[in-house]
């Protein structure tokens, strides 16, 4: 039987699926778009490393303090450090913590299944009777409100699990970044590659949280729950965070009256692919935070791309938010590239239909994204 390629699709997006059937990335492969999307990741790797050490620090090590004043510390605590804390000389981690939030707000995955499970009640109660046993007020209000404390800890279960993927995500940047130092990568397409890679070869990671208490160990999520990086915990990072977010204060009106926000969270359009570069620096706005941060860390090479434009870097948070969705669009890719239920390239009629379904899901997502606005920017 004589083989035939699949017939063009219709899709208001056809364009991008023959890129990606052909190997090509959603972004495009330019040399500056290389040096924005290798110099926003290097920036944003040492971010991330930042965030993912306090976040796994706070799950382990603040469990159920319920006024945990000293939470971004990490454990050192020193004059010099709390008056650069007072004078907010640090990371925003609390964009750490929107995201972590964000992601146990929409679920999904197999971690939001778990923390639903009798099992994962079960262990949390014994770390909650142990944590309390000598606090009576908390005692009281663990019987009052049986649900409060438990919640808590599906919240710092997150925590983990969100620090435990950005570990590897921030190694993965980096390491990107040397690549690209030693001119290794030389291209989008290696670009994700990398990525791919990265997000393969860990994706049997276990994902596991357990906190000492007294001495003893409480495991809350056991590797025995069978939770692993990619499908538990990439997964629902890349729809959380990628797609659906928040409606961002200030920018739509929480009155249910005036319909701006969707009663269904699935279709929640707020994500990164979303959001558009110029209210970044407003108040409200999560991603503020990141690019705040992101800013400090930037190589000089990309310094010298922002300083050849129009304004200069007086509106650099814009246009390191204009870098960072390139960017994402290239992990966006990595992850569709690497989740295809066939070789995108295949030749075989039943695997072309299936992969083409499987491109035309995304392409609907992408259908109000920004992706064509970085085809220019």
């Amino acid at each position: 039987m004589i083989e035939t390629p699949l017939k063009s699709s219709t899709h208001p997006l056809a364009t991008y699926i023959d890129r990606l059937k052909t190997g090509d990335t959603l972004l495009p492969d330019t040399q500056e778009n290389l040096v924005e999307v290798v110099g926003i990741l290097r920036s944003y790797g040492v971010v991330l490393e930042g965030y993912y050490q306090n976040l796994l620090y706070i799950a382990e090590h603040q469990f159920l303090v319920q006024f945990p004043f000293f939470k971004y510390f990490n454990g050192q605590v020193s004059p010099g450090k709390l008056l650069r804390h007072l004078w907010h000389d640090r990371l925003n981690f609390e964009y750490a913590e929107y995201c972590a939030k964000t992601m146990l707000w929409h679920g999904g995955g197999g971690v939001d299944t778990y923390l639903d499970s009798p099992e994962f009640t079960h262990a949390a109660q014994e770390a909650i009777e142990a944590k309390i046993k000598h606090n009576l007020p908390l005692r009281g209000l663990h019987r009052l409100l049986p649900e409060f404390l438990l919640e808590q800890v599906r919240q710092l279960a997150y925590y983990s699990a969100l620090g435990q993927f950005w570990r590897v995500m921030s190694e993965s940047f980096l390491t990107l970044s040397e690549k690209y130092d030693q001119g290794k990568i030389q291209s989008i397409p290696e670009v994700v590659e990398h990525i791919k890679a990265g997000l393969v070869a860990a994706a049997d990671i276990p994902i596991t949280y357990s906190v000492t208490l007294q001495n003893q160990v409480y495991e809350i999520i056991p590797q025995s729950a069978g939770l692993t990086f990619l499908p538990d915990v990439a997964v629902p990072y890349v729809e959380t965070i990628f797609f659906r977010g928040t409606p961002f204060t200030g920018t739509v009106s929480y009155n249910a009256q005036a319909h701006q926000i969707s009663p269904d969270q699935s279709r929640f359009q707020y994500g990164a692919l979303y959001a558009d570069p110029l209210p970044i620096g407003g108040s409200g706005i999560p991603p503020t935070l990141l690019m705040q941060d992101m800013r400090h860390f930037l190589p000089e090479y990309l310094h010298q791309v922002y300083r050849r434009t129009p304004r200069g870097e007086n509106d650099l948070e814009v246009q390191i938010c204009q870098s960072f969705q390139k960017s994402m669009f290239c992990v966006t890719t990595a992850a569709i590239v690497g989740l295809a239920p066939h070789p995108l390239d295949t030749m075989d009629p039943e695997q072309q239909q299936a992969n083409q379904a499987y491109l035309e899901t995304w392409m609907d997502r992408f259908l109000n994204s920004r992706l064509q606005d970085v085809q220019v920017c």
